[in-house]
């Protein structure tokens, strides 16, 4: 089995742990300790289950010993793919306190992903829910089971079938092991990249808790907030942004939401009185727009935060009016840096930026192409390194030279420039600026302009090959009822004072972006059908 580690130079290490990042804590060992503090106090909601941290803590030592007991040893990798249910919780704490790896993995996740990540970090076993959905993950177990050798269990939370189902593993008599060094790694998160296969990014208990830990103090959860979990809470953002880590930490209560529709994600917020979310941009449009004929009360609602792909200002303006809470941006990444807006900034920094970093020893540099820093307010790419951004991802020396730098800069592949106050504004990833011509432009800004059109619901721009431009722009558009028309569309953006080169070389109506499994567009998909349905005729409504 292959060394799983994340290692920081020891002078760095050092001042992480004299400046108060780095606390000596392990996953186990915070959940003990609230437990202990509040045992009586509901830790989590979903469905018809509610239970307190004294009950958490108590399945999750069951589910310790039941790993245990099926053979598995302190170390092994151990595949998770569950939806928002309360077991989830249960199951990756039990595995903390086994001292087994979690390797996270979404529910939209199907076989070639998972057999990926079961190959990649060699694991020895795979928690899934009988089904969800409409979806049997057990009939995925077992074509992951048809090619991943080395797969030695799949445990079912439900009917089990051939496999093992949890509840009936025995876990009476199983001793548990001494809790693990808070500098071990506590589990491998994968990465949200557009190129190729996820790749493996080891956290360790010290980095990670230090993200969630700071997270939840700048988000101000407190132990009267309610966090609900609307995305797949696998995912970093509302795993640790401040997400059900950080609620958990903060001592909040946390609602496993089933489903990120406004429908249901609404008649959770009435009925458990939620006061923060966290959505992506699309999701936030979508819950804007039914905010205003839902026949749910959700005045109980603080603080929205939008992250995982970038809010474009013109819709950002509109949360408050819309939903009745405070917007908080976040852009940040499952590989580390995380990025803020306070809560009490002026109206003009939430609406227009991405936030500020964590940590006072986040180092963010901003580069052009050839390594140099750029001015304030100037474009350029984001470099960064600091007590909670990883040094490599596992087992995977191809990609970490071209991620890392010789001194440790984490290149993250986003484009973005910085106020004076030290706030970060997201021009869009590396692959996400259209060079026209040599005129360098940036998808995010178009999107913005056109999102200002009364007749836009969703923008997304993408370049295509050009044999003249070298590339030319595509705007792909889900329209706000009736089609504004490609004439005017185009007129509309020449009218907001832009260079010509920025206008929309094509537009193109649709009635949905394809999106990732946690609900962002992806640019890569776009292009590729661009490529694929558009290059060789021009349909009906491109122009």
């Amino acid at each position: 089995m292959s060394e799983l580690k994340q290692v920081w130079p020891e002078k760095y290490a050092l001042r992480y742990r004299e400046k108060g990042y780095w606390r000596g804590e392990t996953m186990s060992g915070f959940l003990a300790q609230r437990a202990r503090e509040t045992p009586d106090r509901i830790a989590v909601i979903g469905g018809e289950q509610r239970w307190t941290y004294a009950g958490l803590l108590e399945r999750a030592n069951e589910n310790a010993a039941r790993f245990l007991a099926l053979g598995l040893r302190p170390g092994e990798r151990v595949v998770v793919q569950l939806p928002n249910i309360p077991e989830f919780l249960s199951v990756v704490f039990g595995l903390f306190r086994a001292n087994l790896i979690p390797v996270f993995a979404l529910p939209a996740h199907r076989v070639t992903e998972i057999s990926h990540f079961v190959e990649k970090a060699q694991a020895s076993a795979y928690v899934i829910t009988a089904g969800d959905g409409g979806f049997d993950y057990r009939v995925l177990a077992r074509e992951v089971r048809a090619r991943a050798i080395g797969l030695r269990h799949v445990v079912v939370i439900g009917d089990a079938e051939e496999f093992r189902a949890l509840d009936y593993i025995p876990c009476s008599e199983q001793a548990l092991p001494p809790l693990p060094s808070p500098a071990e790694v506590a589990f491998l998160q994968i990465s949200g990249g557009s190129t190729g296969l996820p790749k493996l990014i080891p956290r360790t208990h010290d980095d990670y808790i230090y993200s969630f830990r700071a997270s939840a103090d700048i988000c101000g959860l407190g132990k009267d907030s309610v966090f609900m979990a609307a995305l797949p809470v696998a995912h970093n953002f509302p795993m640790s942004s401040p997400g059900v880590f950080g609620a958990l930490y903060a001592g909040s209560r946390i609602v496993m939401c089933p489903s990120p529709s406004a429908e249901a994600a609404f008649a959770l917020i009435e009925q458990e009185r939620v006061t923060m979310t966290g959505v992506v941009p699309p999701l936030a449009l979508l819950w804007m727009q039914a905010a205003s004929t839902s026949k749910y009360d959700i005045s109980s609602l603080e603080v929205l935060l939008v992250g995982g792909a970038k809010f474009m200002p013109e819709a950002a303006s509109r949360v408050r009016a819309a939903l009745g809470c405070t917007l908080q941006q976040v852009f940040g990444m499952a590989e580390g840096l995380v990025n803020y807006t306070r809560l009490d900034d002026p109206d003009d920094i939430i609406v227009n930026t991405q936030g500020r970093p964590i940590s006072p020893d986040d180092e963010v540099l901003i580069v052009d192409d050839y390594g140099n820093p750029v001015a304030d307010g100037e474009p350029g790419q984001l470099l960064t390194r600091g007590p909670y951004t990883i040094r490599s991802y596992h087992n995977d020396d191809a990609a970490n030279a071209r991620a890392f730098t010789e001194d440790g800069y984490y290149r993250t592949g986003d484009i973005v420039s910085r106020t004076g106050e030290g706030y970060l504004v997201v021009r869009g990833r590396a692959g996400d600026h259209i060079n026209r011509a040599g005129e360098k432009v940036s998808a995010e800004e178009i999107e913005d302009q056109l999102l200002a059109h009364p007749g836009v619901f969703d923008a997304a721009v993408v370049s295509i090959p050009d044999p003249y431009l070298g590339e030319r722009s595509c705007a792909f558009i889900i329209p706000k009822g009736e089609s504004p028309g490609v004439a005017a569309l185009k007129a509309f953006v020449r009218g907001r004072g832009l260079a010509e080169f920025k206008v929309p070389d094509q537009i193109v109506f649709v009635g949905a972006f394809q999106t990732t499994a946690v609900g962002k567009v992806n640019r890569k998909v776009l292009r590729q059908q661009l490529r694929e349905q558009f290059l060789k005729t021009v349909p009906r409504g491109l122009t």
